[in-house]
């Protein structure tokens, strides 16, 4: 059963990781996808090609979230190119860890912008489309970090934690148009980037986890599935943590 059978997507910072892993089974539900990525142009092609062949329209975009006017600009090619928006998911992210101590304010600030001012963009970008539709549902992709923070991540805890707070104020402002706005904090989510790790800090973190193992990009994804989809028409507000119960 294909859950979002002719639905038009935008996710923000697809080219690799839980984004990749988004897009794809998005596609494999039905949906069409248009997606951001920075810099990986190759990567981004390949993803591509990979959704296209899986029968549904998909097209990448090179545009940066944390700034305003391109994303107001990339709103605009992708209802011309997809006609109508009916799911945003705003998972572009970056870290910069540090002690407070040793942080600086620009890695404060360049996190800040990256993952929590590319939230507001790209909310009141697609806003006006949803309001027109009356319909929309909005992701946002927090962490398990935003909810409980972390030592070394004040940042990034700061910035995922700030989401929190802007879905729940969309929820309430947007809701009598039919336009959800919720959250997912993934926990310790297993992908290239981790896979540089040492095995034993893996096994660790793995051993530490109620379900005993790291989750997967697909993981994220069938939650996102779900918040899409009509499967949730009445949730809105909410924060799920997908997180192998860390946080139990």
């Amino acid at each position: 059963m294909k859950l979002l059978e002719g639905k038009n997507a935008i996710i923000t910072g697809a080219s690799r990781g839980i984004g990749r892993g988004i897009a794809l089974v998005f596609a494999q539900h039905g949906a069409n996808v248009a997606f951001t990525y920075s810099s990986s142009v190759q990567a981004a092609q390949d993803l591509e090609k990979e959704l296209t062949a899986l029968g549904i329209k998909a097209k990448g975009y090179k545009s940066n979230a944390a700034s305003f006017e391109e994303s107001q600009e990339l709103v605009e090619k992708v209802k011309k190119d997809f006609s109508s928006i009916d799911i945003l998911i705003n998972n572009a992210g970056i870290t910069k860890d540090n002690l407070l101590m040793r942080m600086t304010e620009e890695d404060f600030d360049k996190v800040v912008e990256i993952n929590l001012k590319s939230v507001f963009n790209m909310t009141k970008a697609v806003q006006r489309t949803m309001l027109k539709q009356r319909k929309g549902s909005i992701i946002n992709m927090s962490s398990v970090v935003g909810v409980k923070g972390n030592a070394g991540q004040s940042n990034y805890a700061a910035s995922k934690a700030g989401m929190i707070g802007f879905s729940k104020s969309m929820a309430l402002e947007l809701g009598s148009r039919n336009i959800r706005t919720n959250v997912i904090a993934p926990g310790f989510i297993e992908t290239e980037m981790t896979a540089k790790l040492d095995e034993k800090t893996v096994e660790g973190w793995r051993n530490a986890i109620p379900l005993k193992r790291g989750g997967s990009p697909e993981d994220i994804a069938n939650a996102c599935v779900f918040l899409g989809s009509d499967l949730s028409s009445y949730i809105t507000g909410q924060v799920l943590n997908v997180d192998g119960g860390m946080l139990t």
